[in-house]
């Protein structure tokens, strides 16, 4: 069977760095589904990106798409045709929608019922015929953002600038928004030239004569190599950050690294300040000593060659030098706040026009966060560290220095608050009460900067859903499952039995005793749970839980969150058991009966008319005995499959649903009382054992 090497290549205007790799990977994904689809053969798939391009080639790509021979299956025999013999419409339809004839149609007999069939056989096309559909693919990515340029209709992340579309040396004939596929590309835009193809093997190689690396993970390679270089060659410590490493990848076409300096006495701004400079404005990497110090040397990356590479590092530093006095000019302004006038200006701060000003929220935050703090019983000193560090924890908020850098917010607050004379607990609880800033950063280290991470996160999630505003498909303005995830990773980093139902209440009645949201508190708490429980399976997820698993945690009360996720744990852990199926089927049999006992009472054990009752009952009472004095999930489970023998006992000879009404219901009540220990655990009969 010939074969062929196929290319397509999207040329644009330049993209923003963060829309590339996911533009790229949807690219590679949708071409190799269209092959499969096609039923086209074919060898690997490689993608390549720059922020110019995004291109796939396809090796060995079959001329001809795979011949079809396949059954199809029509009608019943008495559907098909009449007692005579004679074919009906519906026969004629099934024969000529396969592309056959009547005569073409045998039957066979599926479950007892003779069915009409016919063998179909369809030539694969040219390959070539098909390939012009790629333009469907490449009109059909999506992006974050779009645009439209000149008088086109279209809407692309960037205006398309050419298109290569080869297929061996046949340029594939399509045309999108003007442009007409061709077999030339383009170099890098200032240092390479057009390029003709006369094979797709030979794209990587001939845009690498034009200063254009396609490979992104080779680009990412030799970026890092380059970093670890001038580390090396200067005796620095280059912290590479992955997705600063990621961006400045997604930016450059032909990278090449260099260092710059600036002046040592801008080393007086917190090292925070400068770094953000650097990484978040610049997309520097700093550069440190051994000892961790950081130095006035920054590390960039070039889009070109090695030519004039001192004219280069002038021109960063003259635009470092620029944004680090404007850093340095505001940093100096802010020495001159007082953190009470500044707390004044939170009052006419509105952070949002249905939730109130930004003191507002301080203010439900504090009240929160005391009642946490005297919830979890921690010490006067903890609880004045917490009372304090949550009425001025936004103060920062109205520096200049994190007007310009808001991401800086809490690094400030945490700064400005210990040259303030603020405690030091106080100040580190203000940087702490915004962790974990992102899925990959931790929880804070001290129980006051937890507590109050709580308390500002449930506040805000508590608020906007009050109002309405609930995260729905990708939308997620306020970033509220970022948020309730990282109090779920703060509560099970913490270990705290505090029960995350009481917290959220508690937070619920001060945003309604603030009058905001005009929504029944009942249905504002139902959202909260369901929302909570989707961020708690995702964790649990992460920590590779069986689904079923999960489902039995959650289906019940979600309590505190440490014990949750052990208890999700410890059954994991046992699953794959000998025993495990028979302890979880005794166990789901007392939940699924008790689910019959409409009014529970107290188990009067004089109604008890064998052993097998009063051994099951005796044998609970000794377990809730044991796990009401406090034991460890680990053995709570081990306790619960105890019973296993007695609950087995008690089945074989006890009839719970007996004639006798005082029977039945004492027996219900002794089902519910055990179910009740059960499903504290897990609700057991939501896991699938075989």
């Amino acid at each position: 069977m010939a074969k062929r090497d196929l290319l397509l290549e999207i040329g644009l205007e330049e993209m923003p760095a963060r829309f590339v790799t996911d533009s790229i990977n949807q690219l590679a994904s949708k071409v190799e589904k269209w092959l499969e689809e096609k039923k086209v053969p074919h060898g690997g798939i490689s993608a390549f990106s720059t922020p110019r391009r995004l291109a796939v080639l396809v090796k060995d790509v079959s001329e001809t798409q795979e011949d079809i021979h396949e059954e199809a299956k029509g009608p019943a025999r008495k559907i098909a045709q009449n007692e005579a013999g004679e074919w009906s419409k519906a026969a004629i339809g099934f024969s000529r929608g396969q592309g056959m004839d009547v005569d073409d149609i045998y039957f066979k007999e599926i479950n007892g019922i003779e069915y009409a069939h016919v063998n179909k056989f369809i030539k694969g096309a040219e390959t070539a015929s098909i390939l012009p559909e790629l333009k469907d693919i490449t009109e059909s990515l999506t992006f974050p953002k779009n645009m439209r340029w000149a008088d086109r209709d279209m809407r692309y992340v960037r205006p398309i600038k050419w298109i290569m579309a080869l297929f061996g040396q046949d340029v594939i004939p399509f045309e999108i928004a003007g442009v007409p596929a061709s077999n030339w590309t383009l170099g890098h835009r200032f240092l390479g030239e057009k390029v003709e193809l006369t094979e797709p093997a030979e794209y990587e190689k001939s845009l690498l004569g034009q200063f254009v690396l396609v490979n992104a993970e080779e680009r990412k390679s030799g970026i890092r190599s380059q970093i670890e270089r001038l580390a090396e060659e200067n005796n620095w410590v280059i912290p590479v950050d992955e997705d600063l490493l990621e961006e400045v990848t997604n930016l450059v076409e032909y990278p090449t690294a260099l260092f710059g300096k600036f002046e040592e006495e801008f080393l007086e701004i917190p090292e925070e300040v400068l770094i953000t400079s650097m990484k978040e404005h610049q997309r520097y990497f700093p550069v440190k000593s051994a000892e961790g110090k950081l130095l006035p040397y920054f590390v960039t990356v070039r889009n070109g060659d090695h030519n004039h590479l001192e004219q280069v590092a002038k021109g960063n530093e003259k635009v470092l030098r620029a944004r680090l006095a404007d850093a340095a000019f505001f940093y100096q302004e802010d020495q001159k706040m007082d953190i009470e006038s500044a707390l004044q200006k939170l009052g006419s701060i509105v952070y949002h026009e249905e939730i109130g000003t930004l003191a507002e929220k301080v203010e439900r935050v504090r009240k929160l966060a005391n009642e946490l703090a005297e919830s979890l019983s921690l010490n006067p000193e903890e609880k004045k560290t917490v009372d304090r560090a949550a009425e001025i924890s936004k103060f920062d908020l109205v520096s200049q220095m994190v007007y310009e850098f808001p991401e800086l917010q809490g690094f400030m607050g945490e700064k400005y608050a210990a040259q303030k004379g603020e405690d030091a607990a106080v100040a580190k609880a203000i940087n702490e009460h915004y962790m974990p800033r992102n899925a990959e950063d931790s929880a804070p280290e001290s129980n006051e900067g937890a507590v109050l991470a709580v308390a500002e996160k449930l506040d805000t999630i508590s608020s906007f859903f009050a109002i309405g505003m609930i995260p729905s498909g990708s939308q997620d303005p306020y970033a509220l499952r970022r948020q309730a995830a990282g109090i779920v990773q703060i509560l099970a980093v913490k270990g705290w039995k505090l029960e995350l139902e009481e917290v959220i209440k508690k937070s619920l009645a001060l945003v309604k005793e603030s009058g905001v949201g005009k929504k029944e508190e009942e249905q504002v708490y139902d959202e909260l749970l369901s929302f909570f429980k989707l961020r708690i399976k995702h964790t649990l997820q992460e920590r590779s839980i069986r689904y079923d698993i999960i489902d039995a945690v959650l289906s019940g009360k979600i309590g505190s969150m440490a014990s949750l996720i052990k208890r999700a744990e410890v059954l994991n852990a046992h699953k794959g058991e000998d025993g495990f199926k028979e302890s979880m089927e005794a166990l789901s049999r007392v939940l699924n009966i008790a689910s019959k006992a409409e009014h529970p009472a107290a188990v009067d054990q004089g109604l008890f008319e064998n052993k097998e009752e009063t051994e099951l009952y005796s044998r609970f009472l000794e377990v809730s005995a044991k796990i009401g004095n406090g034991v460890e999930e680990e053995e709570y489970y081990m306790l619960l499959v105890s019973m296993r023998p007695e609950i087995g006992a008690y089945f074989e000879n006890t009839m719970v649903m007996a004639d006798n009404t005082a029977l039945k219901e004492n027996r219900l009540s002794m089902m519910a009382e055990i179910a009740s220990l059960i499903q504290a655990f897990a609700k057991v009969n939501e896991i699938v054992v075989k």
